[in-house]
């Protein structure tokens, strides 16, 4: 468990970010609020819908038929409410989430990038140090084996988290998902889109979700954060 202090200076320097990306987006930077949906399910429901009639609510088929699984990789744009270069793979490895942050950074690799994220331990994983040194500190010591940056997982986050990085990585509290605006954004997709519809494959399924997408950055807007890291009053 995080000690008040931490957990205040974590929270603190979310909702800065928060409050400063649409000053920093005009600057040319990029603040990103990442997260996984993991297991996402190409579900086929086993009889068809009943469409809603005078005085009849729509009735929607509990039994289902699984056709497999997906993974998202989703990056939300704090300052345009846009979801950009989604990532959709069966799996979700430390190789899948560098794959991912390359493809992003790549679209404009010349200026800042701040990624919020989860403590998870995909998200400070020894490719992830090497693409950010190789990126912004290419003469950095490595040191020998598992020492320096590498030596453990607090060593690569601590590296991950420079903010003299053009690529940076800030990490929310442990148990505190619901300070990374992703969530939002993955609570309209799926009440929106993956409780309602019925699969027949996971190609499908993928198809819809970037359909979704692309539909969503057409009126995207940003979220109206309003919490300030302030403890609510009880």
């Amino acid at each position: 468990m995080e000690s008040p202090e931490a957990f205040a200076r974590k929270v603190n320097e979310i909702c800065g970010l928060y409050q400063s990306a649409q000053e920093q987006s005009w600057e040319g930077a990029h603040i990103v609020s990442t997260d996984e949906m993991t297991g996402v399910q190409a579900l086929e429901h086993k009889y068809p819908d009943k469409l809603p009639l005078p005085g009849r609510c729509a009735k929607m088929e509990f039994e289902y038929i699984c056709h497999g699984t997906t993974s998202l990789i989703g990056f939300f744009d704090v300052a345009t409410g846009r979801m950009e270069k989604p990532y959709l793979n069966p799996a979700r490895t430390e190789d899948d989430f560098v794959e991912a942050v390359k493809a992003l950074a790549g679209t404009d690799p010349q200026v800042s990038w701040i990624f919020i994220c989860d403590s998870l331990n995909t998200n400070k994983s020894e490719e992830l140090v090497r693409f950010v040194a190789e990126s912004c500190a290419p003469a950095w010591n490595w040191g020998k084996g598992k020492t320096g940056i590498l030596k453990s997982m607090e060593s690569r986050a601590d590296f991950l988290h420079d903010p003299s990085h053009r690529i940076c990585f800030v990490y929310t509290p442990k148990h505190s998902s619901w300070m990374n605006q992703i969530e939002i954004w993955f609570g309209i997709i799926n009440r929106k889109l993956l409780k309602r519809k019925s699969y027949l494959s996971i190609e499908e399924l993928e198809a819809s979700i970037l359909r979704f997408i692309e539909q969503y950055n057409f009126t995207a807007h940003p979220f109206k954060w309003t919490y300030a890291g302030i403890p609510l009053a009880i």
